[in-house]
């Protein structure tokens, strides 16, 4: 790997280390374009907070900091300043007007919930239900139609355990739907560190079939997650299987 565009810090409570031992360590394992993409702020009705992204206060510091580090390591290492968000559409103009003063490049859709986080469904729970599978990529769908994501994060992260054909159903046509948009696809490393339900097979022998653009997410959480040569091999070893081939690089798309 040679870019990673899915870096997150300590801001959204379940990553750590600090931007600069992220930087040091993406250095080191030779990368040479490295995007941070901390859980976007967002601001709810009726005063909710969530525990998993940062506080909308954290903002400007998080913009700040990675903008200084981006000039001290110009001659080492390309940075550049995103967030990962969720599509939900009800707040999406809010949280436009959130980042609209700050150097944020460019966003990933990551998307874990149908609807809303406040009360709506984790995607990551198994489920059997059909129309909750159809309604997520849906979701993810509408989301790249703003025209503001890059790619999008871990599309399998959906844990349908219903029926297998129902399940190709689906994501082939999100995969036709997706290669028409000429967007790209993360194969996710948190899922392979940790042996969780995604990178699902099932998902990316359609999106090879497909013929989606592929890129690969670090996914990082610590800093250390770029010295683990064993789960980009596994990562490579996966796609090799169905002849995926992912892009190095990939265009931003301007936010602005």
């Amino acid at each position: 790997m040679i870019a990673n565009y899915h870096t997150h810090t300590f801001r959204c409570h379940h990553a750590q280390g600090t931007e600069e031992q992220y930087i040091q360590n993406a250095i080191a394992s030779g990368i040479q374009i490295l995007g941070f993409s901390d859980h976007t702020p967002q601001v709810y009705p009726g005063g909710y907070c969530s525990g998993i992204r940062m506080l909308p206060s954290q903002l400007e510091d998080y913009a700040m900091t990675l903008y200084v580090l981006r000039q001290q390591y110009r001659s080492q290492i390309q940075l550049h300043i995103g967030l990962e968000a969720e599509y939900y559409p009800a707040l999406f103009a809010d949280l436009r007007e959130l980042f609209r003063d700050y150097p944020v490049e460019y966003l990933l859709l990551g998307q874990h919930w149908c609807g809303n986080e406040m009360d709506e469904i984790y995607v990551g729970r198994p489920t059997e239900d059909a129309e909750q599978l159809k309604r997520y990529y849906r979701q993810v769908l509408d989301g790249l139609d703003t025209g503001l994501f890059t790619y999008v994060a871990h599309p399998d992260v959906m844990n349908f355990v219903g029926d297998s054909k129902i399940y190709e159903t689906q994501i082939r046509e999100f995969c036709r739907e997706v290669a028409d948009r000429y967007i790209p696809l993360e194969i996710n490393f948190v899922g392979v560190r940790n042996g969780s339900h995604y990178p699902n097979p099932a998902f990316w022998r359609i999106a090879a079939e497909e013929n989606c653009r592929v890129v690969f997410g670090v996914d990082a959480h610590h800093p250390d997650h770029f010295l683990d040569a064993e789960t980009e091999q596994k990562a490579m070893e996966f796609a090799a299987e169905f002849g995926i081939t992912p892009e190095t690089t990939v265009q931003l798309r301007s936010i602005r």
